[in-house]
């Protein structure tokens, strides 16, 4: 006998969307594996910056826009708006997008709602005028040491919105611990795993010489700390090991980037691919010996996941929840904001990159981050 599938609402603070396909991915991808066992409607509402938006686009930009498709069996809801000057106007019409976009749906058996503060808010009215239950899955760093999670009114309601919740989750046991540490109790959170595409990600058959290091990151320096590998690189170059390294991504310090390599005189060892997405980025990621992150902070990167799913080791600073991920049968972590220790770490990978086992690293993702697996992971906490 088939299961009754219940309809869950999505309400999504990130989601990929016309201007940034990458934005969110992550909770596309829960939205996509809870859909193989219940009927899932996600809705995303945007602020459409003026200087973002072609002539079209800020005509309808002047109402509230509303596109509705149906993306890998996600019935998808995307309001688009014009952004108002002042805050106060951003946070009204920002409630009124995501009431135009509710007022569309059935009534849900369950909301889940992808990261606090504004959408808890919303399901927990939701929960008092239509007795709608809610879960809740952060995403965001901000709650971890070192990060801002600052203001009466903003603590005051996410107290609120996280003691009333049916469950709360986050990606790693690390956010979860942080969250408490602040006061946002409830007698049940669960670590949910991110989810990996394991139809994209591939293990290859390769022999680099030198060593092909990855790098892949938003590059924003600050929290990727993209000068710090840059400078751990130039050790290693110092000392007369080769090695190539491929930096994959853009962002808002990439030129600051490129211009620090050249300072450095990296340019014949380090390489800037830009952004790279889909079976593009898979191919590149195999094709490396290992990945190496250097953030300063970090939650739970999906790319190492990615890596191991391509059967690449990890060389990392132990940030956030990556030690969840990552154990010495899988690769190295290093203590944040050390660029000797990081260099070192990086050349003992480079010796030893060969003795880890590809099949292994991959099968240790398979268990836990596939769609299947995750998809049946929520079906159990929505029940």
């Amino acid at each position: 006998m088939n299961k009754e599938r219940k309809h869950i609402i999505f309400l999504a603070r990130w989601y990929p969307h016309r201007y940034d396909p990458m934005f969110g991915l992550f909770v596309q991808r829960h939205a996509e594996a809870a859909a193989l066992f219940n009927d899932i409607t996600v809705i995303y509402c945007h602020a459409c910056e003026r200087q973002q938006d072609n002539k079209t686009t800020r005509q309808q930009a002047k109402k509230f826009e509303i596109v509705r498709t149906n993306e890998n069996n996600v019935d998808t809801i995307r309001v688009y708006y014009k952004k108002p000057k002042n805050k106060i106007q951003s946070l009204l019409r920002f409630y009124r997008a995501n009431m135009m976009a509710l007022k569309l749906c059935k009534k849900p058996n369950l909301i889940h709602v992808h990261v606090l503060t504004r959408l808890g808010v919303i399901a927990w009215i939701q929960k008092i005028l239509h007795k709608t239950p809610y879960i809740i899955t952060e995403h965001w760093s901000r709650y971890l040491p070192g990060n801002d999670f600052s203001g009466f009114l903003r603590k005051t309601a996410c107290k609120l919105v996280v003691r009333n919740a049916k469950t709360v989750t986050t990606v790693t046991e690390n956010l979860a611990t942080a969250m408490n540490n602040h006061g946002l109790k409830n007698d049940n959170y669960v670590v949910l795993p991110n989810v990996v595409n394991l139809d994209m990600f591939h293990i290859s058959e390769k022999n680099n010489n030198p060593c092909k290091i990855i790098h892949i990151s938003c590059f924003e320096d600050k929290s990727k700390n993209i000068s710090g590998l840059l400078e751990s690189l130039k050790i290693i170059d110092d000392k007369g090991i080769d090695f190539q390294c491929t930096l994959i991504g853009e962002g808002m310090d990439l030129d600051l980037m490129k211009e620090k390599a050249k300072e450095l005189q990296l340019i014949n060892k380090v390489s800037f691919t830009g952004l790279l997405q889909g079976q593009a980025l898979a191919d590149e990621l195999s094709s490396g010996d290992f990945l190496v992150l250097s953030s300063n902070y970090e939650n739970m990167p999906v790319v190492i996941l990615e890596a191991l799913a391509s059967g690449l080791p990890v060389v990392s600073t132990n940030v956030g929840g990556i030690k969840e991920m990552i154990d010495d049968t899988k690769g190295i972590l290093v203590e944040p904001r050390n660029k000797e220790a990081l260099a070192e770490a990086m050349i003992k990978m480079i010796e030893t990159h060969k003795n880890y086992d590809a099949n292994y690293l991959r099968n240790s993702v398979i268990e836990k981050y596939g769609y299947e697996s995750v998809g049946r992971f929520l079906d159990s906490i929505y029940n």
